[in-house]
This record gives structure tokens, sequence and C-alpha cells, in this order.
């Protein structure tokens, strides 16, 4: 299920981006006391009482006025408030209601969500009675908090989570669906591969860059395994903003690949591989999901006899972090190898939750010991004692060692490539948690 959304809105320098700050706990959001230092949507984790969800930072909105920038921010703003489950409107306790104040409420009051009025700028405890005088915009709840020094920001927090909807509106499908997001940059043919599988026209396609705006699930059945493809919107390098609806776009994709198995990473055969792929496949490894490449639009690369070669080792010279993902080269135009896509993806979710015996995992790791024994420091050597698997989605394996702070990533990299040759693991990414045992030095 996708975490929930909070949004922070309000007019400039009410301390928007301290707030977020605070929330997340870390310095993300510029912070400058000067208005419109904010101008684009930010977001970012958190979590509270056990409750993980999104927060999005919003610059100051001013209606009244016409000017460009002020008219972008008021777009981020507005789909900010339309992405959200539940809104903050952050006011100043110092200033008191605002004429500017007022004209938010009652364009909030018109979004139909759950509204959140928080007062800040009331540092003294014994200040936060004055919050009851914005009672009068109209919303039921009203705290008073000093972003700044943390006060009231946790009973903020609990009124927030109170207004998440218990379901989050996501879909029911066949516990044995494997949920793909279908992911890349502007206009590299996602939403036509989606129409190809499914035999018609369910997704917009265009020749536009970013005509998707939101992730669209559609689902199919192939060769009796139940899918859900996640067609989401083009990704762009983030702080660049080509249309209004950009980082909306972003966050969606992002929902979607939090609730995927498998993340098909799109790249345009005729343009090639450039850095920003590798910024949408950062996406995906980040979240930890299993991940494949589908080189489309093949069918216009002129070809010899070694062309896919020549190009797929480009992608793992550009890709030298995932070269575990399997890759597939597909015209989603002519219907060329499709259907691949599928069977790709699904050896991919099978290796993602792939869980292994203990007894097994250790025999593995004490031959790989063996063949290449731990590296020594100053007269001591690294003893590998025992692994065990602890997770899926992705494997995660636990390796204790008498030492921890000898364990160097290359040998730790050693053992990875140890588990992969012994039970494959194509598609998915593994984790290595090196972990100490007292007494054992």
């Amino acid at each position: 299920m996708a975490a929930p959304v909070m949004a922070i809105v309000g007019r400039p320098n009410v301390g928007k981006s301290t707030l977020f700050n605070k929330i997340i706990g870390q310095r993300m959001a510029i912070v400058e006391d000067r208005p419109g230092i904010t101008r684009d949507r930010i977001y970012a984790p958190s979590e509270w009482s056990g409750v993980s969800f999104r927060v999005i930072d919003t610059g100051g909105l001013e209606l009244g006025e016409t000017d460009p920038l002020t008219a972008h921010i008021r777009a981020q703003v507005e789909l900010a408030v339309d992405e959200a489950q539940v809104i903050v409107f952050l006011t100043d306790g110092e200033c008191g209601i605002t004429g500017a104040d007022e004209d938010i409420a009652d364009r909030l009051r018109r979004s139909g969500k759950p509204v959140i009025v928080a007062v800040n700028k009331l540092d003294n405890p014994g200040r936060l009675s004055q919050a009851y005088e914005f009672f009068r915009l109209g919303f039921a709840e009203t705290v008073g908090i000093s972003a700044e020094h943390g006060i009231g920001t946790g009973d903020l927090l609990d009124a927030v989570i109170k207004q998440f909807p218990d379901d989050q509106g996501e879909p029911e499908y066949p516990e044995d669906s494997i949920k793909i997001a279908i992911i890349g940059r502007p206009n590299v043919g996602k939403s036509s591969l989606v129409n190809k599988l499914l035999g018609e026209e369910r997704v917009l396609v265009s020749d536009v860059a970013g005509t998707t705006r939101d992730a669209i699930d559609t689902e199919l059945v192939f060769h009796d395994q139940p899918f859900v493809l996640m067609d989401t919107a083009g990704v762009r390098k983030r702080g660049k903003v080509y249309e209004r609806t950009e980082k909306y776009s972003v966050l969606r994709a992002l929902r979607a690949i939090e609730r995927s198995d498998v993340a098909v990473l799109i790249i345009d055969a005729s343009q090639g591989i450039i850095e920003q792929d590798k910024h949408v496949a950062g996406y995906a490894l980040d979240a930890g999901k299993a991940i494949m490449i589908a080189v489309n639009k093949w069918d216009l690369v002129e070809k010899d006899g070694k062309t896919a070669q020549e190009f797929e080792k480009r992608i793992r010279s550009h890709f030298p972090f995932m070269s575990y993902a399997p890759i597939v080269f597909i015209s989603a135009s002519t219907g060329q190898r499709v259907t691949r896509v599928l069977e790709v993806a699904a050896e991919a979710a099978e290796s993602h939750a792939l869980r292994i015996a203990t007894s097994t995992v250790n025999t593995i790791v004490q031959e790989a010991v063996a063949l290449v024994p731990p590296p020594t420091d100053k007269g001591r050597r690294l003893k590998v004692l025992y692994a065990t698997q602890v997770a899926v989605k992705p494997p995660t394996f636990a390796v204790f060692v008498n030492n921890p702070e000898m364990m160097h990533f290359s040998y730790s990299r050693y053992l990875e490539n140890k588990l992969r040759e012994a039970f494959g693991f194509h598609g998915t990414p593994i984790r290595i948690l090196v972990r100490g045992r007292s007494g054992d030095r």
C-alpha cells in the first residue's frame, strides 16, 4: 500500500520549510527569512507513531498576484493539495490572521480535504493559547506550534495521522499477482508497451513527452499468471521543471514503484542511454525493488550481427550498480518480443521473493571463505562466523563476523557474487548486513 501524503500549505514566510525539515528529521528544504525561497514542491518520507507517510513542502501561496513565478508556485501548491490526504495549513502566530490567510482558507475548504491549522512561531509554551484565535478560519483542528524549536509538533502529527484514511483506496488484486511499475524518462514508449501487452488502447499514447500524468493500473493474465501493469508518468531530472505538473508526476511514479514487485526500466534505443536513465533506475534501487531493462524502439536501430551485444555492453558500463538486471530488446510499436517483458519480470519477481534455508546459506558462505579467505588488518584476520537470510523483497542476508569494522566493501561484494552464483537472484538486488557477535574477537 502506498504511503499517505500530507501537504504543508501557507502564505510566504510562515515557516513551512522549517516545519518540513523538523518533521522529516533532516535539513532538506532551504530555510531563509525571506519569502519566495521554496518555489517547487519538495517531498520526503517520514514516520510518526509507527505510521509511514510522505510530506510535501510547498512554496508560499499568494492568491492575488499574477506574475509568472507566483502563478507557477500556485500551480504547484494546487497539485500538492490534490495529491495529499491531509493538509497542514501553516499560519504565523506572531502576525495573527491576515487577509491572505482567509483567502487561502477559502481555497482549502473547496478542496474537500481534511485541513489542520498549525499556528507557528509560538516559541514560548505559554503562548500556545494564542492559537485559539485561528479557529476563526473555520477549521475544526487548530494546533499551536514552534517549528523551529519543535514545540507542539508531536501534537500536530498526532492530529495528522488520525486523519489519514484507514483504507488508502488501493485496489485489491489476486494475491499471486505480480505488480510491475513501467518506469522511464518521458516519451520512451511506456504507454505503448502497456497498450501492446493489453491488445487495446487502454493508456493514452502521444509523441508529446509527458502525456501520461498519473500512474494507471491495468490487469492482465499471461500464461495463467496474473499481472498488474502500472504505467507511470515520465520521470525527468529533479530540480528541472519542464511543465507545471512535473513533480506531481514524479511523486505518482515514486508511489507506483513503492507498490510494485518489479520495475521495468524502459530505454529508448533510438536515443541511446542518457544520464537521466540512471536517475530513474535509482528510484527503484532505493526502494529495493526487482528491476529489469527493456530497450524499446529496437526496430528503429540499424543492426549488424553484433548490435545487440554492443548495446548491452554499453548498458552494463552505464549501470555497473545493477549488473544483475536482465535486458530485453523490444519494439512496443510492432510488438516484437514484448511478451518477454512479462516472462522476465516473472522470473525477477520469483528471485525477489526467494528464501534460502540457513544451512544452505552457511554452506555457500563457508565455501566462499575457504576459497578466498577474508582480509587481514595489522595481523588481525576477519572471521566469518555464520550467515543467515533475514528478509525477502529484496533478499537480505546477515553475515556475523568477529569484527564488523574489518569487513571491506569488496569482500562483502564477493560474498554477494557467490550467493548469486549459487542461487541466481536474477533481477533483484541483494542486501548484505554485517553484524558482530559479542565474545568473538
